[in-house]
């Protein structure tokens, strides 16, 4: 019985996929939008979560006072 043979080329990773399929359904003007719109949900998000941990200082803080 042989072995399969190995395959010389990387499987592209989902990302990678979306990525082919994003660039050939919008231009590049589009795609600049869609990943800054996306970097700014993730900023938001990240900022939401410190304003969280903030105020769970203060309420700590105010409560040993």
């Amino acid at each position: 019985m042989q072995a399969a043979p190995v395959r010389a080329n990387a499987i592209p990773s989902f990302t990678d996929a979306l990525r082919a399929i994003e660039s050939l359904l919008m231009s590049g003007g589009q795609r600049t939008a869609r990943r800054n719109a996306w970097t700014s949900v993730l900023e938001d998000r990240r900022r939401a979560k410190d304003r969280v941990e903030a105020e769970r200082v203060l309420e700590d803080a105010a409560s040993r006072s």
